[in-house]
This record gives structure tokens, C-alpha cells and sequence, in this order.
């Protein structure tokens, strides 16, 4: 007894949608998960990937399918039937795909706004996190009326409203600088405790550049004249890239930088070792000897 076409189908549909979730949930292309947000959007990455391959491998297999099934055989010179149309088969492939781009639509729109994407950028209020000491007065009654925590791009994760470490990033061709005002200290490379909130405060001095950690699956971009805020929490000691992801000038290719994240004992001892020292004081003999006007 022959299997029914529709059977065949159904199984090769179904063995094609689990051998692309396998790949999706096994796939290993990105780089190691250093922050809180990695894991948020390394599920979109592997949810894209699954779909990708199922596509990529039915599409394939089809094509390769036909290639032998249909191939014109030896000495058969007579055209192809005459078909006009399937319409079954033509309502099947428009909405598949229709589906499917939905669906990627609003899970990525999810994301997006999870990550602080939707906070205009020019909305500096809802950017700055509760606990920075810029946050406004209006702002943080707006916070008790709806006991909502604001958005902040990349602000995914457990902040403490007490321990949030504010950084002033300023972009320029072709550096970053970083500087830590509550300890007065200025940086060519960032460096943060891992498991505690870093708020960077960013601005670009001359060209739109972009602030990007791969490791940390962030980027915000670097806009003159209008501040951007970024807060994120490393999870992973160890040293990372920063990249400019913004083409900056004849040189963008070299605006790079490291992130260093330390144990919190060990930031500790590099803010102590990096502070300045404070302006030395007269001692009581040299004010003796000063001359007398």
C-alpha cells in the first residue's frame, strides 16, 4: 500500500522543524556571554537561526528534490505539462512566510523594548536611570505614581538603586576616553566591577560614533550635542573589545578600546591605585620659616 503524499509531507515537514530547532538551540557563532542582556538577546539569535536553517534546508532540499525528481530524462524531447496554477499550494507559501515575518516582528519589537530601545533618545528623563543623580524630581514622582522602573538602553538585569556606578564616556577621532568622577580618575580603557550597574553617560566631541562590547550584545550610538545613556551589568570577569560600529572617519577602522571586568575587590584596588594623590599640606615647621611680610 502506498504512503499517502500528504503523510510524506507531513513528515518531512516535521523532521525539518525539529532538525532546525536542534541547530537553532545548539548553534555556538556568537562570542562569550559577558552581561546581563547576553542571554536576552542570544534567544532571539538562536529563535532567527532556527528559522533560518528550517528555511534554508527546506528550500534546499526542494530545489534538490526537483533537480533529480523532474530532471528530463534520455531521450525524451517533449515539453513540460501545462500548468497554470495551484492555488492550495500558492495560499501555502504566502502565508508561511507572512507568519513567520509576524511573528519575528513583534518577538524582535519584544527585545527591543526590553533592552530600552523604544526611550527616545532625546528624552533624557526617561533615560537616566532612578537612582543617577540626575534623575529629575518629576521623574521619580512619576515613578511612585505608576511604580514602574524607566527604561534605559541596555537596561536589562538587576540594578541596585544604591550602587549604580556612573562613567562619563566622551568619543572623539579616535578614542575613547573615559572618566569616573567620583573618583576623579580619566582612563583610556573602562573598568568596571562585575554584578553591579555601570550607567556610561556618553558624548561625541566632533562625528556620530557608536559604543559596542560584542560580548555584551550592546551598542548605543554616540551623537554631538545630545547626550545617550547606556547602563548595563557585566556578569563575567575578563577582558573585552570596544569598538566604534559607526563609520567616524579615515581611521574608524582603529578607534578600539577594552572593557576590563574586575571582581569587586579587585575594582576596589584599581580605583585606589589609580586616584590621585591628594595636594600635599604644610607642615607646621615650613610654615615657621615663611618670611614675614
Amino acid at each position: 500500500m502506498p504512503i499517502p503524499p500528504s503523510l510524506i509531507t507531513f513528515l518531512v515537514g516535521m523532521a525539518l522543524v525539529l532538525a532546525g530547532l536542534w541547530l537553532g538551540q545548539n548553534v555556538s557563532l556568537l562570542p562569550v556571554d559577558a552581561s546581563v542582556n547576553a542571554p536576552v538577546y542570544d534567544e532571539l539569535f538562536k529563535v532567527l537561526f532556527s528559522i533560518g536553517s528550517i528555511l534554508f534546508i527546506g528550500i534546499l532540499g526542494l530545489l534538490l528534490f526537483s533537480l533529480v525528481r523532474f530532471r528530463r530524462r534520455e531521450g525524451d524531447h517533449s515539453d513540460g505539462a501545462p500548468i497554470e496554477g495551484n492555488l492550495p499550494l500558492e495560499i501555502v507559501w504566502t502565508a508561511i512566510p507572512a507568519v513567520v515575518v509576524l511573528f519575528i516582528g513583534i518577538y524582535s519589537y519584544d527585545i527591543y523594548d526590553r533592552m530600552g530601545g523604544m526611550t527616545p533618545l532625546n528624552d533624557h528623563s526617561a533615560m537616566v536611570h532612578a537612582a543617577s543623580m540626575e534623575a529629575s524630581a518629576t521623574m521619580q514622582v512619576a515613578n511612585a505614581a505608576t511604580s514602574e522602573e524607566p527604561r534605559v538602553w541596555g537596561g536589562i538585569g538587576v540594578r541596585s538603586d544604591k550602587d549604580i556606578l556612573p562613567v562619563d564616556l566622551t568619543a572623539l577621532q579616535f578614542a575613547f576616553i573615559f572618566h569616573y568622577p567620583g573618583a576623579n580618575i580619566t582612563s583610556g580603557e573602562l573598568h568596571v566591577p562585575a554584578h553591579r550597574s555601570v550607567e556610561l553617560r556618553m558624548k561625541a566631541n566632533d562625528v556620530i560614533h557608536a559604543f559596542w562590547v560584542p560580548q555584551f550584545r550592546l551598542k548605543q550610538d554616540i551623537i554631538p550635542g545630545q547626550q545617550t545613556i547606556l547602563t548595563f551589568t557585566a556578569t563575567r570577569p575578563g577582558t573585552y573589545p570596544i569598538v566604534c560600529a559607526e563609520l567616524c572617519g579615515p581611521y574608524h577602522g582603529g578607534m578600539r578600546s577594552s572593557v576590563v571586568v574586575h571582581e569587586p575587590d579587585d575594582f576596589e584596588a584599581w580605583l585606589q591605585k589609580n586616584s590621585p594623590a591628594p595636594p600635599p599640606t604644610a607642615s607646621v615647621a615650613q610654615l615657621d620659616v615663611l618670611p614675614v611680610a
